[in-house]
Order: C-alpha cells, then sequence, then structure tokens
C-alpha cells in the first residue's frame, strides 16, 4: 500500500537543506512524495523558529495541517525544525494536532517519526544539536543547475540579537572531504552552480583544522569538473583575511558576488549587539575589497531600530549607505528574540524601526536602479532557471543575482534550464534585466 507525504519546508537555505535530506531518507524507506497534504497520508512543516514574522508563519501553516486533518483530509502532523526545537518543552502542549516532533539534531529520524505516526503512536525526538553535522544525502529540489551546498552548521558569534546559537547549537564544520564528494555528486547531476552556505562560512574550519579553511575549500572546489559558479554566502567581516580575499579574486569559478551581514555601522550599536569589529573596520574591508575585486558586487543586511538606535546613529547608517552604495541590500525591522541580551534591552518601538527599515528601502532603490542599469548594452552570462509560459520568455540570473532575494534576468533565446548563456541585455526596470540570447 502505498504512503504519502506532503513535505512545506519554511525559513532559510540551510532548512532547506535538512528537507532535502528527509526527502531522501523518506524515498529511501518507500514513501511518496506528493505536491499538496491534502489527502496525504503525512504532512511534514519543516519549520523556522528565527524572528516573529517565521514563528508567526510556521504556526499558520501547522495549524492549517490541523484544520486538514481534523477534517479527514490528512492522515498524521509531524513537525520538524527551529520551532520545535526552540519550544520543545511546550509545543506539544500548545499544539495538540502535532503527532510527531523533531529537533534540529534529529532530522535523520524522519523514517522512525513517519513510521511510528502511520502506526498510530506519537513521537518526541530531540537529538544532541551540538553533535558533528549527520552526512546524509539529500534531493535537490532548487534546480536545475544549481543547489546549496551546506559547509558548516550552528554558530558560534553570539550576537545578542540573535537566537541561532541557542536553536541551531555550536558552530561545526563538515569536513572538507565529505563536502568535495557532495559537490562531486551535485556536479555529476548538472549543477552548475554551488551556493556555499553556513551561518557563518568565513569561520569554515576552525573547529575541525584549527584555521580558516573557506579559501582552501574554495581551490579545490573550483577543480571539479561541470561547476562554473561557486557563491558565496554569510561572510562575516571580522574573519576576512589576506588569503580569501586573494582566491575571490584569482579564482575564476567564485563569483564576484559576496554576502557579508554588517546589521549596523554605528560603533556603540555594533558593540551593544556583541558584532566583531568597528564601523570604520567595516568601512576599510569594503573599500579594500572592492579595490581587489574588479567587478565585485556587494550584499548586506540591515536591522533598524536596533537597541540604541537613536536618531543620530540612524543618520550615520543612513550615510554610510550613501557613500558606500552597496548594490544589494537587505533591511528588517528589529525583532525582539526572546532568550536573547538585546531582547532585554531599551529599543525604539515597533513603529519607528519599521518606519527606518522603510527609510532604508527608499534610501537604497535609486541606488540599486543605478546598478542595474549599468548592465544596460552589455553581455553577460546568465544561469537559465525557468521559462514563463505566461510571457513567453527564458528566466535566469547573473553572477549579481542570488536567489530569491535579488533581482532576475528575462530574455528570449533558444536556452535549455539549467545551463550558462550569455545574454546581451536592453533594458532594466524594477530590478528585472531584459535582453536577447547572444548565442542563440
Amino acid at each position: 500500500m502505498e504512503k504519502t507525504f506532503a513535505l512545506i519546508s519554511l525559513g532559510c537555505a540551510k532548512n532547506l537543506v535538512n528537507s532535502e535530506q528527509m526527502l531522501y531518507l523518506l524515498d529511501e524507506a518507500g514513501y511518496t512524495l506528493v505536491p499538496d497534504p491534502d489527502g496525504a497520508d503525512l504532512a511534514i512543516v519543516n519549520t523556522c523558529g528565527f524572528i516573529d514574522a517565521a514563528k508567526s508563519e510556521a504556526i499558520d501553516t501547522i495549524l492549517e495541517m490541523a484544520e486538514l486533518k481534523k477534517q479527514g483530509r490528512l492522515g498524521g502532523l509531524i513537525v520538524t525544525g527551529c520551532l520545535s526545537e526552540r519550544y520543545q518543552g511546550t509545543i506539544l502542549q500548545e499544539l495538540p494536532e502535532i503527532d510527531a516532533v523533531l529537533g534540529v539534531g534529529s532530522f535523520g529520524d524522519i523514517v522512525k517519526a513517519a513510521n511510528a505516526v502511520m502506526d498510530g503512536r506519537g513521537l518526541s525526538l530531540f537529538g544532541d544539536k551540538n553533535a558533528p553535522v549527520e552526512e546524509i544525502s539529500r534531493v535537490v529540489s532548487t534546480g536545475p543547475g544549481w543547489a546549496y551546498l551546506r559547509i558548516a552548521e550552528g554558530c558560534d558569534n553570539f550576537c545578542a540579537f540573535c537566537a541561532i546559537p541557542y536553536i541551531r547549537g555550536r558552530y561545526r564544520s563538515r569536513s572538507m572531504e565529505n563536502v568535495l564528494a557532495e559537490a562531486r555528486e551535485l556536479a555529476e547531476h548538472g549543477v552548475k552552480e554551488l551556493i556555499v552556505i553556513a551561518q557563518d562560512i568565513t569561520r569554515y574550519g576552525t573547529d575541525l583544522y584549527g584555521k580558516r579553511s573557506l579559501a582552501a575549500l574554495c581551490r579545490e572546489l573550483a577543480k571539479i569538473e561541470g561547476i562554473q559558479w561557486i557563491r558565496l554566502h554569510y561572510l562575516y567581516p571580522d574573519q576576512f583575511d589576506d588569503e580569501l580575499i586573494d582566491e575571490i579574486a584569482s579564482n575564476d569559478k567564485i563569483v564576484k558576488y559576496l554576502d557579508i551581514p554588517i546589521q549596523h555601522i554605528n560603533d556603540r550599536i555594533l558593540k551593544r549587539m556583541n558584532r566583531k569589529g568597528t564601523g570604520g573596520e567595516i568601512r576599510a574591508l569594503f573599500a579594500e575589497l572592492r579595490r581587489r575585486i574588479p567587478g565585485l558586487v556587494l550584499r548586506t543586511s540591515l536591522i533598524a531600530g536596533l537597541p540604541g538606535e537613536g536618531e543620530a546613529e540612524f543618520e550615520e547608517l543612513c550615510e554610510f549607505l550613501k557613500e558606500a552604495k552597496i548594490q544589494r541590500v537587505g533591511v528588517f525591522p528589529f525583532s525582539p528574540e526572546e532568550g536573547t541580551p538585546a531582547a532585554k534591552m531599551e529599543r525604539p518601538d515597533e513603529e519607528t524601526a519599521q518606519r527606518r527599515a522603510d527609510l532604508i528601502l527608499e534610501l537604497q532603490a535609486p541606488i540599486m536602479d543605478e546598478f542595474c542599469q549599468s548592465f544596460v548594452g552589455k553581455t553577460i552570462p546568465v544561469l537559465v532557471t525557468d521559462y514563463d509560459e505566461d510571457e513567453q520568455c527564458w528566466v535566469g540570473r547573473s553572477y549579481a543575482d542570488s536567489p530569491d532575494i535579488d533581482g532576475e534576468v528575462r530574455f528570449q533565446g533558444l536556452a535549455r534550464e539549467g545551463r550558462i548563456v550569455n545574454v546581451a541585455i536592453s533594458s532594466a526596470e524594477d530590478g528585472i534585466l531584459y535582453g536577447e540570447e547572444a548565442d542563440s
């Protein structure tokens, strides 16, 4: 008898990798994935529990599944991931509709949980979140042509506003051998772009090898046949060294796009938030990176309304953005996370934090528009990700675009999904580049 399940993956790319591992384990155990939980034997919700908006989304999704179950249109409900880890002592009491719950140290137990629920039994498992990263195969769901490559788990930074170290555990690197083996397998399946991810990739190897090893890893990844782009996500500003900068500059496969979350630029706020380094050091790093890496696209994340942010501190942040002209910026209003030091600090009210976040987006809009316009008249490589039947055009990403957070390229031509093709850009509007395939 067929056993069916639907999987809803919420939150970040790291969580998606865990979802892909669960897909693999369930497939190996004879379960069949279906696109809709309505009518499935099981629904699995892999949750995020990072900020209030993510928690609300997770709870709303769980309640939607609970309603399907109540109506007899869904068999069992399993909840995994960060929300279950964060509230492991209360989640089953608060949401009794859940049949099984797994913490972030127990993704490998998904088949055990599924079998238990199919047999009418409940299950609650919370493995050691500080244990070495479990090596589990995965079913890549992002492609064709690109995939995330997770190189570490957890975080040791303990920023005052962030709950990740408490949820995901201490920093643990995967061995270089395991990372490279996975990358080779991805390449064999047609992956052209590896998006290297962790909560902090710049610290890769410090726990295993006693030194920063990201540059060495990138050198080895670049040797893999078939891999054309290596994209680096979440580099912390205090961990750059000359070896890494030189590797990024000289390695043709590393796309010249760096995601470096800074959160703020004011010295006093950075110190209160337990961020390493000063605003001056961030300015100097960005200038040095641009000097040594021609064509570099910088992306950063900011938080508006952090504890201690008055009008003067906010104005300093705005002035920095005007000067730095960072091409890609994400900004979030401060969300006080229970159990973190920042949650207890005095801070601007929610309305002020949101207003400041909106002002930053307004300030950034012309900077980003100017950057997009700079591509008009140029021919650039584009990774083809989709075909839009409605608009009858191909959709892809340039080196300057990371999935889901940046822009895209729409073009006509004879392309194929998963390939990297050259596109002549003729116009740009609202973050989208338009053009024609130059190879056709």
